[in-house]
């Protein structure tokens, strides 16, 4: 009965979003330090967010100027409402205007990494980094300023440049950073944060991968009752897999999973789903070997949006005419996760930034009821759920792939042919990273078919045929990238390989575009 009443009664931050690149940054910092939050629009009722029993809120960062008309507002009613606040950067800024200071442009703006100086460290900056110099940074970002603190406040820290860097109400537990602490280039940023959350809040680190186990199999056995079957789209991907692992381990035979085979996943992926999954289930694994339905299905078509379509609309298809061929089923359950809910607008007020097909895009007319276990989740939090149910790390670590598939890595029209090339042109410079000890170190690393023919020798021969294009990035949430600087030694071992492996191919390139102006993938 505790552990009931726990769950129902968790510990929460509510993150209310004016905008700010860094909002969902500041999500997955607060679920870094083991502690749940969700995040909302800026414009959320105060009675809304007072339901929520929320420990703490936090204002994030946004591009406007708080003095103009029409800038964005939060509900005043949240700042007499006895919750802590934190502020941060527009936040602040909010926070210092509403509450009777003065807010104003400044007569410099600072970007980029700025020295403070505290001159009260209790409670934000009382860790003991800060007692040391180099801690005493803060990434900055801003051309207005608080030039007076509102009643009650005290400063907590000015900038190099004199702004008021961080500010504190510590009666009523309202706090304001100018600077953002979510980001890497701020050292002592995930200190302040936690003694924000632990000691302002008292929240405690309890946001763990085993504790939303044992939540969510008891809400998935609570939402299938005792005999309702509940079937599950398996791509082979990381969230598809937890979401697999979990209505396993809550529902054992009840639970069917299907794998719908596009033959557009990687070289020898579709053989260690079926391997893995028909071996670890109790329920009932089918696969569908749809390979030659999606190349009909794709023949003559080059442009990229449209293969995106065809292949999220074929996919659709072939798992519903299977899933209604099993019988009585009651409950699909679908790996969508954290930021598919928000990017997808499916919070009140937020904008689409793109739609997700698991998102409400899934017919409704076939009576399923929704299960999402992953729904509160970021992708890391994922895997580490993953690796608490014990998934292999081949699925765990497995770089991040387009729904599409190589369809998208395929300039021009898909093939069989262009397929079998693609896949053992990646296969190979996947193999040479790996065994090169750098995989770890990258977040994607591909090779494209660039559609583009060129003329080589070979053998002493005139050799028309196609360029591949190799791409590896470093990032650390793909909203930037940089191109990997691999070793030239590594790199002309995967051409020569390539070249000398697969005949047709007459040239390798290397994309050293970063994100932006490019994207990561080509398509």
């Amino acid at each position: 009965m505790a552990q009931e009443l726990r769950h129902r009664k968790r510990e929460t931050i509510i993150i209310l979003d004016f905008g700010g690149q860094y909002s969902m940054l500041i999500a997955r910092r607060v679920r870094e330090a083991k502690v749940y939050c969700e995040l909302l629009p800026y414009d959320t009722p105060w009675e809304k967010i007072r339901r929520l029993s929320p420990n703490g809120i936090i204002l994030t960062g946004g591009p406007a100027s708080v003095y103009l008309e029409g800038a964005p507002r939060c509900d005043p009613a949240l700042f007499g409402g006895g919750i802590p606040v934190l502020g941060i950067c527009y936040g602040m800024q909010l926070l210092g205007m509403e509450l009777g200071g003065r807010v104003e442009q400044g007569s410099r703006s600072e970007f980029g990494r700025t020295a403070f100086v505290l001159s009260d460290p209790d409670p934000l900056f009382s860790d003991a980094c800060f007692e040391d110099e180099s801690c005493r940074y803060g990434w900055m970002s801003h051309q207005d300023e608080v030039r007076e603190v509102p009643p009650g406040f005290t400063v907590l820290a000015r900038s190099e440049n004199g702004t008021v860097a961080a500010m504190g109400d510590r009666a009523r537990r309202l706090y304001g950073l100018q600077f953002h602490p979510e980001v890497y280039h701020t050292p002592g940023g995930m200190q302040i944060l936690k003694r924000y959350l632990y000691d302002v809040c008292g929240c405690s680190p309890s946001w763990t991968p085993r504790d939303f186990i044992r939540s969510a199999v008891k809400q998935i056995r609570q939402a299938a009752g005792p005999e309702q079957r509940v079937v599950c789209a398996l791509s082979g991907g990381v969230d598809s897999s937890v979401v697999a692992f979990l209505l396993d381990q809550a529902l054992g035979e009840r639970f069917v999973s299907i794998f719908v085979d596009h033959g557009l996943l990687r070289k020898g992926e579709a053989r260690q789903v079926i391997d893995l999954f028909s071996r670890r289930l109790q329920g009932e694994f089918i696969h569908i070997d749809a390979r030659d339905r999606f190349l009909n299905r794709l023949r003559g078509v080059t442009d990229p949006e449209a293969k995106r379509r065809i292949i999220g609309a074929e996919f659709i298809a072939v798992f519903w005419e299977k899933a209604l061929s099993l019988g009585e089923i009651d409950f699909l359950a679908q790996g969508t996760i954290y930021p598919d809910v928000i990017e997808s607008g499916s919070t009140t007020g937020a904008a689409v930034i793109k739609s997700h097909h698991n998102v409400g895009g899934l017919p409704e007319q076939h009576g399923f009821k929704l299960i999402e276990p992953l729904r509160e989740l970021f992708k890391d939090e994922v895997r580490l759920v993953g690796k608490e149910l014990g998934l292999p790390d081949s699925i765990l670590k497995r770089q991040p792939f387009p729904g599409p598939g190589l369809a998208v890595r395929i300039i021009g029209e898909v093939t069989a042919e262009k397929l079998a090339l693609l896949q053992e042109a990646d296969a190979i410079f996947r193999e040479e990273v790996e065994r090169a000890g750098l995989a770890g170190g990258l977040w994607q690393f591909f090779a494209v078919l660039t559609g583009i023919n060129v003329v080589g020798v070979k053998g002493d021969n005139r050799h028309y045929g196609p360029v591949v294009a190799l791409r590896a990035v470093t990032s650390e949430d793909a909203m930037t990238a940089d191109w990997a600087r691999l070793p030239f030694d590594l790199l002309e071992r995967v051409s020569t390989r390539i070249t000398g492996e697969i005949p047709t191919l007459a040239r390798i390139v290397y994309d050293i575009t970063s994100k932006p102006p490019g994207t990561i993938e080509w398509e």
